[in-house]
């Protein structure tokens, strides 16, 4: 009887774990379906990805929308196909935040005089010259998050305290 009920117990607990989760997804979809009609803007799916805690690469993002677009792509994602695909990547655990210690040795390596900080024009070089470059969208909203007005800089230490997303 008691492994009849704990196994009850497991089952209604991860349904329950499913729902909160779906929850989640469909309150971060609505906040940018802006017409009300359970579509997002294709181009908006990366911000409604990052907004439940998860950072994938383009790579990975553009596998995510494959699974999800029409078949005859309308440039509108919908929440239907969406809601599994994403409350799977959430249970996964897919697309977790790179570690603190990672992000500190980035950006000390970016910093070439060892001062603890980047200019904001080292920064928005380095962020749309190299790599896998960020958006204009992208770099205003690390900007507005990140740099200190008063100095035109970002203490990187005290960013990377910012971006860290605590588990849940």
């Amino acid at each position: 009887m008691r492994d009849l009920v704990s196994s009850f117990l497991g089952v209604h607990s991860s349904d329950r774990v499913v729902a909160e989760i779906e929850k989640k997804v469909i309150e971060a979809f609505e906040v940018f379906d802006h017409e009300c009609n359970k579509t997002v803007d294709v181009r908006e799916i990366g911000s409604v990805v990052r907004s439940l805690g998860c950072y994938p690469t383009e790579a990975e993002l553009q596998e995510l929308l494959a699974e999800v677009e029409e078949e005859e792509p309308t440039g509108y994602i919908h929440l239907e196909k969406f809601l599994p695909v994403m409350t799977r990547v959430l249970l996964e655990r897919s697309y977790q935040p790179i570690p603190e210690d990672v992000l500190l040795h980035a950006f000390e390596a970016l910093d070439e005089n060892k001062c603890g900080y980047l200019t904001k024009e080292e920064l928005v070089k380095y962020m749309t010259e190299e790599g896998e470059p960020f958006t204009q969208e992208e770099m205003e909203d690390m900007l507005s998050a990140a740099l200190e007005p008063e100095t035109n800089t970002v203490c990187y230490k005290d960013y990377i305290t910012l971006m860290i997303v605590d588990d849940v």
